[in-house]
């Protein structure tokens, strides 16, 4: 089963392996930073699971769950 950013915990740190989607939800989630090899460390998930706070590249950046199912990761 693929693993994605949704399901990992806090504290818990991953790298990118693929980013899916098409379009413009891909791109958006590409421009944040959210690449392929990037490291990303979960920081904080809400009470009811969304959105998710993260760190990557050096800054904190908040995603909803929605998005973060399309990130696969490692």
């Amino acid at each position: 089963m693929m693993k994605t950013l949704k399901d990992i915990k806090s504290g818990e740190t991953v790298t990118v392996l693929k980013v899916h989607g098409e379009g413009q939800l891909r791109k958006r989630i590409m421009e944040m930073g959210i690449t392929k090899g990037c490291i990303v460390e979960v920081i904080k998930v809400a009470p009811l699971g969304d959105p998710i706070e993260i760190t990557l590249r050096g800054y904190d950046l908040t995603i909803r769950k929605a998005d973060a199912e399309f990130v696969e990761v490692d």
